[in-house]
């Protein structure tokens, strides 16, 4: 199974991550919000101490954040320091499209793959695990 970190546990990223253990992925989580945190390890999560924390040493990183602004400041924070070269990292924030060009801009100059991949389904769907994905990438 996979190494996940996972940025971004709150309404929608908590059960996403919490789905991704019981599917027997190993996943490391980071959340600002100490309560997040609480309930991510409370379902299995790993508690990463940082965002850069989480990236390092996993097969994919993914991103579930509340705006733009904050996926650029993750992603252009450390993160893509932390991550190895090659590392898949999905963006799966609903985001405004030029945050989301700058993020993938900022992968491939880090040389990460990178897709930009939001979901439909809410909070019903991330926790019984039957979000719809719309993924879009570089090929």
């Amino acid at each position: 199974m996979a190494t996940i970190g996972f940025i971004g546990l709150g309404n929608m990223g908590l059960p996403m991550a919490g789905n991704l253990v019981k599917k027997g992925h190993e996943v490391k989580g980071f959340d600002l919000v100490a309560a997040n945190m609480e309930k991510a390890v409370g379902r299995g999560v790993k508690k990463a101490a940082s965002a850069a924390d989480a990236a390092s040493a996993v097969d994919t990183i993914v991103t579930m954040l509340p705006a733009g602004k904050d996926t650029l400041a993750v992603w252009g924070g450390g993160m893509l320091q932390a991550a190895a070269p090659g590392t898949l990292i999905i963006d799966s924030s609903t985001i405004d499209v030029a945050s989301a060009r700058t993020a993938h801009m900022l992968a491939g100059a880090a040389k990460m793959l990178s897709l930009d991949a939001p979901v439909s389904g809410g909070v019903g769907g991330a926790e019984a695990a039957t979000l719809t994905f719309m993924a879009g990438g570089a090929r």
